[in-house]
């Protein structure tokens, strides 16, 4: 007899108790949350939420997933920043050492990626048809997402209505739009260490991909020591990432924990509908991915259970960045080649942000429409073509998406006013569109590889 045969098989019921008492568990929690924003007794919607965190305990302990420790520990800072508010506000620093210590593997991580990719494998030839094949899927993806946002915001008319704060004591970042030339410009670095110091990341990978070719074309005597090197410093910093990645569950509570304790569940109230409005685009958009995956023949559910836990990071941490190496590292072992990981990955954060395509074109017209401002189609379409050109080169600015906002709406004739009035509710949509630009990322690495016959057979089998 095998192990199989004399090992006694678990009852379906045992089997699908975790998932009750997960879904029991989620059930208990929103209800204590609404209980909060209704004002029912305090230790009614307390008890909620506490029952809620101890009945998934249980289901942490059986599965011992990083994606399921990440979610009891978002319940648990969400917990945290309902009834100790000014504790939890405190909490941020937990979340900045973690995105620290991301960013401190991310430079090497993408430059030993593409570097051994290109040198150790030939595929030299490949680089350019890649290039091509995933900035071409990057724009297709990108402007449909800007469409999508403008038919969502224009069936809701969720701006319309809203009266305009006289005075806003939020101040915007400054304002510095770029041409095409300066965005040409910043995508080659002038000076490696300055581009990994600023974390430039698409920098970094030109200057891998160029460094990779060069390194190709030495003798294989004078190529293999050094390649043998960085082979080591990859497989170094992806073993790294595992250790970083321990730490991951408690950096996306006190995340969450610091958001919700410093702006309250109150604030999903004033601008609900523009809430409901972006999640439900997203939601959307998430079907579109699906048929795209379809389409290129890549298993759907596979996809899926490789993207949860980066996908679930970036929500909790509001930061693609922290999603990245996990990201890389769950492309990979789902079957994409490394060197495609780690040129496609990194190159869509600057021209793939899919979520937050959906986004702007979606918060620019809320904020004319909060203007009062009544857009033609034809000024709708201008708008949607000066967004494809701004969103590009800016990924390492923070709050990115605010400052692109405030330059078309310069441009527009839009109330600065309305953009800031999204300040409100600004970090609740980026976990939704920090999310979907993680996702989109993984899933432009999937189909690139796919396209280039890349993607491991045992990836894509049934």
């Amino acid at each position: 007899m095998t192990q199989a045969q004399t090992e006694p098989r678990t009852p379906k019921s045992h089997r699908s108790l975790p998932s009750a008492l997960a879904l029991l568990a989620s059930v208990l929690f929103a209800s204590g949350l609404v209980a909060g924003l209704m004002h029912a007794p305090a230790l009614t919607g307390l008890g909620l939420r506490c029952a809620a965190i101890a009945l998934l305990i249980p289901f942490a302990l059986r599965r011992r997933s990083l994606l399921v420790w990440t979610f009891l520990a978002m319940l648990a800072g969400a917990e945290l920043g309902v009834d100790a508010p000014a504790f939890a506000a405190q909490t941020h620093f937990v979340g900045d050492i973690f995105l620290r210590l991301i960013r401190m593997i991310v430079a090497p991580l993408i430059f030993g990626g593409i570097v051994t990719g290109i040198a150790g494998h030939n595929e030299l030839r490949s680089v350019g048809r890649v290039a091509i094949k995933a900035l071409v899927f990057f724009e297709v993806v990108t402007t449909f997402g800007l469409i999508l946002g403008a038919v969502a915001i224009d069936l809701t008319q969720a701006g319309a209505g809203v009266t305009l704060p006289v005075v806003t004591k939020a101040t915007a970042p400054a304002v510095h739009p770029q041409g095409w030339q300066q965005i040409l410009l910043n995508i080659f670095p002038e000076n490696i260490a300055k581009a990994v110091a600023e974390n430039q990341i698409l920098q970094v990978a030109v200057f891998a991909l160029l460094f990779g070719a060069a390194l190709a074309t030495l003798p294989e005597p004078e190529r293999m020591p050094l390649l043998k090197v960085l082979q080591s410093l990859t497989e170094t910093m992806f073993r790294l990432t595992r250790i970083i990645m321990v730490a991951a569950p408690v950096a996306a509570g006190a995340a969450l924990a610091y958001t919700v304790g410093s702006m309250g569940l109150a604030t999903l109230l004033p601008l609900g509908k523009l809430l409901i409005t972006c999640y439900v685009a997203l939601s959307v958009f998430l079907l579109v991915l699906a048929l795209i995956l379809l389409f290129a023949r890549i298993p759907v559910g596979r996809f899926a259970a490789a993207v949860a836990e980066p996908a679930a990071l970036g929500f909790a941490t509001t930061s693609s960045e922290a999603a990245l190496p996990l990201a890389m590292e769950q492309m990979e072992e789902f079957g994409v080649p490394r060197w495609i990981v780690s040129f496609v990955i990194p190159t869509g954060y600057s021209f793939n942000m899919t979520g937050s395509s959906i986004y702007l074109s979606m918060a620019a017209l809320f904020a004319a429409q909060a203007g009062g401002l009544h857009l033609t189609i034809t000024q709708q379409i201008v708008l949607l073509a000066t967004l494809v050109l701004t969103s590009k080169g800016i990924a390492g600015v923070p709050r990115a998406t605010l400052v692109i906002l405030m330059a078309v709406a310069s441009s527009f004739q839009i109330p600065a006013a309305a953009v800031l009035m999204l300040l409100g509710v600004d970090t609740l949509m980026d976990m939704g569109r920090t999310a979907m630009n993680v996702i989109g990322n993984c899933l432009a690495a999937a189909v690139v590889a796919r396209w280039e016959g890349e993607l491991k057979v045992a990836a894509v089998s049934d």
